[in-house]
């Protein structure tokens, strides 16, 4: 099976847990343009959703799915989301999209995160990923040294502006042993919109597409 076969039996598997006339949270990437897709027979028995990204609200409305404003919506269910790595505690990098920030905002708001990846993206230690770090354009050269005083060797994503205006670092070379740590320190940088370690807000159920089909993991 390759890498796109289980992206897509990633995104099967979590089309199971819809529930009839919810609003659903829907990240941004290639996996969960999967799941979009597969929305498409059960779009007529889901309310709506609330979306992370631009590109990801474009899918769904051209299928003829309502996309509420996040502020509009108290809670739901589930958010879908993929991970560019995540580790056996559910702790995750995302942002490889660019989408880091918003992803964090719709994720807070979920009773549920359910992270769909292929097993590629499956980690022991969190950090091979380069890191993204979203920054406000005029705070970036102060971040990349607040990031290298850290350890990492941050590299201007050229050419990337994000949904919300702002610059992305990529910061290569961390070994991320203490996630949740490692989240609240980069987040206190000033300048620093947020960082792509979900790890106060990790996920709740991994589902991971492999040769064998899908696996699935509920945090105990």
């Amino acid at each position: 099976m390759d890498q796109n076969q289980k992206k897509i039996c990633a995104a099967e598997e979590a089309v199971k847990y819809v529930k009839e006339n919810a609003v659903l949270g829907v990240g941004t990437g290639s996996t969960v343009n999967y799941f979009i897709d597969r929305l498409e027979p059960i779009k007529d028995k889901i309310k709506g959703a609330v979306s992370s990204s631009v590109a990801s609200t474009k899918r769904l409305e051209a299928m003829g799915i309502k996309v509420f404003d996040l502020n509009d919506v108290d809670s739901f269910d589930i958010y879908v989301d993929g991970a560019d790595e995540i580790n056996p505690e559910m702790d995750m990098i995302k942002g490889g999209g660019a989408a880091l920030t918003r992803e964090k905002i719709v994720a807070a708001v979920a009773r549920k995160f359910i992270c769909i990846v292929d097993d590629t993206k499956v980690v022991d230690v969190l950090g091979k990923f380069p890191l993204p770090v979203e920054v406000i354009p005029m705070a970036r050269e102060y971040v990349a040294r607040e990031l290298t005083a850290l350890g990492g060797r941050p590299v201007y994503r050229e050419g990337c502006v994000t949904d919300n205006g702002n610059h992305i670092l990529d910061v290569h070379d961390l070994k991320i042993t203490e996630p949740k740590k490692l989240e609240q320190t980069i987040n206190a940088i000033a300048g620093v919109v947020t960082v792509g370690i979900f790890g106060r807000r990790g996920a709740d159920v991994l589902i991971v597409g492999t040769d064998n089909g899908a696996k699935v993991t509920e945090k105990k």
